[in-house]
């Protein structure tokens, strides 16, 4: 069955925009190895100009004071608002954190690394609104991928303007986590919507698939997204770490980590088990989708978990730890296309058992 062009203009744009939100997962991983978080004190501009400076002539003597001044007035707003909401403790969180009224000096390596970050995610708000374009012709046809695209295009702007926050927070680990946490949202919007764009040109496995697996592709999912956030409780402990030791005797900051780093190592381990058990039924199923996506899933998680021994084994090297994060999320999102397409199938097979009668 020949695709109508919309239909493939609409696969490629979606397509592009999941590539550009995995891209600006592992520059943002960059930015967390590399210590650029901040390298842009304000947002969305840098350094109050829309093309940050190089060198530090270009900036006032008191750069520190004026930035740390603007930073604490907007969280005094911010956690008013956050007060009258009924969240109490994370607007507290927010004034007595370690960091909060700290500035870091201006390095302009660091400064653009971050400015990257920020350039990469206009270009998604771009793409997404192609995405929302070009998914017009859906309106008529199928509406879910429709809105799935919307509230992706939605969801892109709320994840800026939390980009925003968590600048102003200097990093408060309960901002970076949701910031993450949605990110990974996205991204299962997204694939479902390509997902399900297509599945009128799929052609069906030969055979049915073996009911009761769903259960275990949402658990194993599930498990992955919890172990990423994790992951981004780690990295908060990395840079608690990191500042109190100075930025030295890198060797010793594993020991240091406690209960939140084994507790994430451990599940690393269940995690495993799962995966392979989850792939060991895909595998007995016909559909050579689901064999494609088992094995794409446990190459990546042999990647990841090289990843994550090396950065256990070699005192947390900085270009392993946005690979580490990257791939995680890979996992996630081939999981998540995992559960789509198998249930596809369980429905196509549903249909082909009791077709519908027409009277």
């Amino acid at each position: 069955m020949e695709k109508p062009s919309f239909v493939k203009r609409f696969r490629f744009i979606a397509i592009a925009t999941v590539i550009a939100v995995y891209v600006l997962i592992l520059v943002g991983g960059v930015v967390r190895s590399t210590g650029s978080g901040m390298g842009c004190p304000d947002w969305p501009k840098c350094f109050g100009a829309w093309v940050p400076p190089t060198q530090i002539s270009q900036l006032p003597a008191n750069y520190k004071e004026v930035y740390t001044a603007k930073r604490v007035e907007k969280n005094k707003k911010l956690a008013a608002t956050l007060e009258r909401l009924g969240f109490r403790q994370v607007a507290g969180d927010i004034f007595s954190h370690p960091n909060q009224y700290i500035e870091t000096d201006f390095n302009p390596i660091k400064t653009w690394i971050e400015y990257v970050n920020r350039l990469v995610g206009a270009l998604i708000g771009v793409l997404v609104f192609l995405t929302v374009l070009f998914a017009l012709p859906y309106w008529r046809i199928d509406r879910k991928v429709f809105w799935l695209s919307f509230w992706s295009f939605l969801l892109t702007g709320v994840q800026g303007w939390l980009g925003s926050l968590v600048v102003s927070t200097n990093l408060l680990p309960i901002m970076v986590t949701i910031h993450m946490g949605l990110a990974l949202l996205i991204v299962a919007m997204l694939i479902y919507a390509v997902s399900r764009s297509q599945r009128e040109y799929v052609q069906d496995s030969p055979g049915a698939v073996t009911a009761g697996l769903m259960p275990w592709l949402w658990l194993v999912t599930l498990l992955t997204f919890i172990q990423i956030v994790l992951g981004t409780q780690v990295r908060e402990q990395v840079d608690i770490v990191s500042f109190t030791n100075n930025y030295v005797n890198r060797e010793h900051w594993i020991e240091e980590l406690g209960s939140i780093f084994r507790f994430h190592r451990t599940l690393s381990a269940l995690l495993l088990f799962v995966n392979v058990y989850v792939a060991y039924r895909l595998y007995l199923q016909p559909s050579k989708k689901l064999h494609q996506y088992a094995t794409t899933g446990l190459a990546l998680l042999g990647l990841e978990l090289v990843a994550g021994v090396t950065l256990a084994a070699f005192s947390l090297p900085p270009l392993v730890q946005p690979v580490h994060l990257t791939v995680a999320t890979l996992i996630f999102g081939i999981q998540f296309l995992t559960i789509i397409t198998y249930r596809q199938q369980v429905k196509s097979d549903a249909k082909k058992t009791y077709p519908t009668v027409v009277a």
